[in-house]
């Protein structure tokens, strides 16, 4: 049984960066893929980036390519989404969840039965 908690959301200019990480509780963060996902306001909630469970694959949302970047640190019971070149769109509040699952992951919401609380990414003109 996983408790995930996000941090490291707020206010940023747009063209600015954040890193937000995903704590994991219990003992078998290893075992479970990430995935990171966001919902705006009046909007369905997005599938954005996942990571396995071993961190040797991942996938990414083609709105999201090549700003940002998934990884994790297994010793540390926590992901990261790195994310660059933030837009106003990119507001939004950002939440990671957690998949048993081997070798692979999702960027589908329902694949995911662990979530966190989300943190708010708000990106200023």
């Amino acid at each position: 049984q996983l408790q995930l908690v996000e941090s490291g959301g707020g206010l940023v200019q747009s063209g600015g960066s954040l890193r937000l990480s995903c704590v994991a509780s219990g003992f078998e963060f290893e075992h479970h893929a990430i995935g990171w996902f966001r919902q705006a306001p009046g909007k369905e909630r997005e599938g954005l980036s996942c990571i396995s469970q071993k961190g040797e694959f991942t996938d990414y949302a083609d709105s999201v390519e090549s700003r940002f970047t998934v990884s994790r640190d297994n010793a540390k019971n926590t992901a990261y989404l790195q994310m660059n070149s933030l837009k106003l769109e990119d507001t939004a509040v950002y939440y990671c969840a957690a998949v048993r699952v081997f070798g692979r992951c999702y960027l589908r919401e329902n694949h995911y039965p662990w979530w966190g609380q989300g943190t708010q990414v708000t990106v200023s003109s």
